[in-house]
């Protein structure tokens, strides 16, 4: 073996162990999460929001052109919601601003994720991916209020 392809060779494992180390990384201090993709049942593409408890929701999220359903979320402080997100038309993309969520919203697929409300405010969701001349308009929001 020619000594640029060792030099070669060692480069690109060395990139290839930094790479690795980056997603371990980002997956255990920045509490990075993959989101779950769960088999299609016509029950999620009703958008809603369900309660179970005083501190846990679920909302079933429906991307249309151009807007998400429900427009607006208001929940309390101290919340754990698990989105559920589908489409009913194109490739949306769902991501809620602060809160590290970045999930695509797939006809005929439901992407799950767990998010966390620690501090009240209003959290944006916007679109991230190119859906069509009113994609810039497409956005709804998570409003985190005080508890009574």
């Amino acid at each position: 073996m020619d000594s640029f392809e060792k030099r070669a060779l060692i480069l690109s494992v060395g990139l290839m162990m930094i790479f690795v180390f980056a997603l371990m990384y980002a997956v255990d201090k920045r509490n990075s999460d993959v989101p779950d993709c769960l088999p299609y049942d016509a029950a999620y593409t009703k958008a809603r929001i369900v309660k179970l408890d005083d501190d846990t929701y679920q909302v079933f999220c429906v991307a249309r052109m151009w807007r998400f359903e429900p427009e607006s979320i208001v929940i309390p402080v101290g919340s754990n919601v698990d989105f559920f997100v589908t489409s009913d038309d194109v490739v949306h993309g769902f991501n809620i601003y602060l809160k590290n969520v970045n999930m695509m919203a797939v006809h005929g697929g439901i992407s799950k994720s767990t998010v966390h409300f620690d501090k009240p405010g209003i959290y944006k969701i916007t679109c991230h991916e190119f859906c069509g001349s009113g994609h810039q308009n497409m956005q709804a929001e998570v409003v985190v209020t005080e508890k009574k």
